[in-house]
């Protein structure tokens, strides 16, 4: 196999742009010698016979099977060897190991088993499939790299692996665990590989592959990726961490003991049996987070050691945290209640915060006994209680939830998905409520539109505004725990591109880009319509007498589908409409010319037409077009200084346009006063832009105590270039004004 661990491709880029993928295994793709024949793992060997034997809860044709699995995937295996000079068996042997320690199906032991012959041996999916079953096969694909596919970086490919990898985990849940597995046998056997691999292989388990066991809930994976990771990256720190923490605990135990003891007392004082109470300690990676984070040092952390209190029932739970109350101060605010509210993950406890008996903060968890089985295995509690009252039901179901929103995110290209599905990874939970009373989980810093997506994409598309807590809101206000939020719609509403800049869930971000892409495309295609039509009827043939058969032609030639793509291309400037009705009517004369007609624009037309900001042309300006690559047209004025130079060396990149007599809308432009410094100099100036019909949109000041003037910049809105003459006009009737002008973004 490979050197190195992962779906995530790391790229090798070569003269023809090929990735090779290679994968944290370990494994000599090609050892076969006779050294390596002779270290192999035989059914008798102790691995196997423990790995068998830790089977007993499956069906006796399960295990027949799955022994079948492990014969297969060492003879495909025979000559392979990790770096370390094990048999390459060993590996796939232990994460079959731990899927088993999990109590799951035969099918997902199998895949485990087999999860590298497809990559590794050459076996084809249609051959597992055969010999054993298409669940297994498919399980076994999910998990297999896109190493055959040519990508231009490594970005390109870890994003595509792991876009793999994420829709085969939304199909079938088992993909992800096995995958987890494989990651975390992975990092604990990596000395043989090169110190630069292990770091690049640490960090993408710290960014991707932790983050995917906290989402999913389990929390002793989750802490372990952690853990081995930090010490990988950061071996010195880790082990004077390390230390430090022996160090700690030896000078408290103690202390440790009398509090443990008190809390015991306690809680059997107020009737409830059973209780087991014990400490723990912050993980050294989550230590070493709050360390660098918080900017101190390890002797400033006053939270290292808690305390786990695991009751009987939930009734419990609660009439102990009274009890602690009582037996210690609680911090206020440091109260929170994740049983009533459970987070994503589906994790369940009370969290509570004590002044301990030195003055120092003590952190106490309480739950029952299946919320810590939960806690600790996550989703993997379902298959391990199935048969039992922990049925982990409510988190399967959660937990498919989110599975399912990861297909809906899957609509734009692999880096995007990549980064919203990353988003997604790092919830920081906010619970909000609907007006009906619905709880609504959202990450920290979520807002409105957030939460309009999280309902449903068509409120989402047509949110306007918001109520929190009765009030309204700015759709880019912060929700906290707690609140009341209503979303305002209209029907003829659509996403902002401005969104974009504070959303914070993937689920968000996805649905708005989306929309966005596709009304751009739509009003880029309308826009190469009109402009191949126009070029068409300049040429003397009625777009309507074009025969099918050359139409077909340039499509085919252009690598479009249909016309409607050849439309959109000419209106996002890929295209130009000249030469595309040349080979239209079969013109050999393709050479491009300056642009013959004008079109004719309203400024509203949407995104495939954009308003120049260096210019801010309004009806009335003469107006130029330049049709700019991936962006559409975009309209200047004649005189604009930041066109002059390409409108002479790129003529046939611009077209003559024209106002339509009507556009029915307001246009943005900027004028500049210099005014005397008097009182309530602003607010007459503003009085007579809004009785001239006008509104401001922006207004800035800069004072000049030399001259006792100041000038004052507007962002204004008018109709027309006579809409703006007459303001003008009326601002110069005050008395105070010296000068004015229109203004653009580089002067007047």
């Amino acid at each position: 196999m490979r050197d190195e661990a992962s779906f995530l491709a790391p790229p090798t880029v070569n003269a023809v742009s090929t990735v090779g993928v290679d994968d944290a295994d370990g494994a000599e793709p090609a050892a076969r010698s006779p050294a390596a024949s002779a270290a192999v793992v035989f059914p008798d060997d102790p691995a196997c016979r423990n790995f068998v034997a830790c089977l007993d809860y499956l069906k006796a044709a399960d295990i027949e099977r799955i022994e079948a699995a492990l014969d297969y995937a060492r003879r495909a295996h025979l000559d392979q060897t990790r770096l370390s000079g094990e048999p390459y068996i060993t590996h796939p042997l232990a994460v079959a190991s731990m899927i088993a320690g999990w109590r799951m199906d035969a099918d997902a032991i199998c895949a485990a088993l087999l999860h590298d012959v497809q990559e590794d041996a050459g076996i084809a999916k249609a051959e597992l499939a055969e010999r054993f079953n298409p669940a297994i096969a498919e399980l076994v694909d999910g998990l297999s790299k896109l190493d055959k596919i040519e990508f231009s970086s490594y970005r390109e490919a870890q994003a595509e692996n792991f876009r793999k990898m994420m829709l085969a985990m939304a199909r079938d849940l088992r993909v992800v665990l096995i995958k987890l597995a494989d990651r975390h046998h992975n990092l604990h056997t990596m000395s043989a590989i090169r110190a630069d691999k292990r770091q690049r292989i640490a960090l993408e388990t710290l960014e991707i592959y932790a983050p995917i066991a906290n989402r999913l809930g389990l929390h002793k994976m989750f802490r372990d990726l952690q853990d081995t990771s930090f010490h990988l990256l950061h071996p010195l720190r880790a082990r004077v961490l390390t230390r430090a923490m022996a160090a700690f605990q030896g000078d408290n135990r103690e202390l440790i003991g009398r509090i443990q003891n008190a809390i015991r007392q306690k809680i059997a004082e107020v009737g409830i049996h059973g209780a087991r109470v014990f400490g723990r300690e912050k993980s050294l990676y989550s230590l070493y987070s709050k360390m660098a984070h918080k900017h101190r040092r390890f002797a400033h952390i006053q939270d290292i050691y808690g305390f786990r209190v695991i009751l009987p029932d939930i009734p419990a739970c609660y009439l102990a945290l009274g009890a602690l109350h009582a037996l210690y101060k609680p911090v206020p605010g440091k109260v929170k209640d994740y049983i009533a509210l459970p987070k994503a993950n589906g994790y369940q406890s009370l969290h509570t915060t004590l002044i301990g008996p030195t003055g120092a903060p003590l952190e106490i968890q309480i739950r029952t006994e299946e919320m810590h089985h939960v806690a600790r295995e996550g989703i993997a509690a379902h298959w391990l209680y199935k048969d039992t009252e922990h049925g982990g039901a409510d988190l399967h179901i959660r937990t498919h939830k989110w599975l399912h929103s990861l297909l809906e995110m899957q609509s734009g290209d692999s880096s995007e998905f990549f980064e919203n599905v990353k988003i997604d990874l790092f919830p920081d939970d906010v619970y909000v409520f609907t007006p009906k009373g619905h709880i609504i989980n959202l990450p920290q810093g979520a807002t409105p539109v957030d939460m309009a997506y999280a309902i449903h994409t068509d409120v989402g598309n047509r949110c306007i505004a918001a109520r929190i807590n009765h009030e309204s809101a700015p759709l880019r206000a912060e929700l906290k725990n707690g609140d009341l939020v209503e979303i305002i719609t209209a029907v003829h509403a659509h996403p902002n591109p401005v969104w974009l800049s504070y959303v914070k869930t993937g689920r968000a971000r996805s649905r708005i880009r989306h929309f966005l892409r596709t009304v751009h495309n739509e009003e880029s295609a309308a826009l190469g319509e009109r402009l191949l039509n126009q070029e068409l009827i300049h040429r003397g043939v009625s777009p309507e007498k074009v025969p099918a058969a050359a139409w077909e032609h340039v499509i085919k030639a252009g690598g479009n589908r249909n016309a409607r793509e050849v439309f959109t291309d000419i209106g996002l400037g890929k295209r130009l409409a000249e030469i595309v009705a040349s080979r239209l009517l079969a013109d050999d004369a393709v050479v491009a010319a300056p642009y013959a007609g004008t079109l004719i624009i309203r400024g509203a037309e949407g995104m495939a037409i954009q308003l120049a900001k260096c210019c801010q042309p309004i009806p009335g300006d003469p107006v130029v077009g330049s049709i700019k690559k991936g962006q559409g047209l975009i309209i200047h004025t004649h005189d604009c200084l930041v066109i002059r130079r390409s409108r002479s060396r790129e003529p046939n990149k611009w077209i003559d346009v024209e106002w339509e007599p009507d556009p029915g809308r307001l246009f943005d432009v900027r004028i500049s006063l210099e005014v005397e410094n008097a009182r309530g100099m602003l607010a007459q100036v503003a009085a007579v832009i809004s009785q001239s019909g006008s509104n401001i949109e922006n207004v800035t000041m800069e004072g000049d105590a030399e001259k006792h003037h100041s000038h004052l910049n507007f962002i204004l809105q008018v109709g027309s270039r006579a809409h703006l003459a007459q303001v003008m006009k009326n601002l110069r009737r005050i008395p105070q004004v010296v000068r004015i002008h229109r203004a653009t973004a580089h002067g007047e």
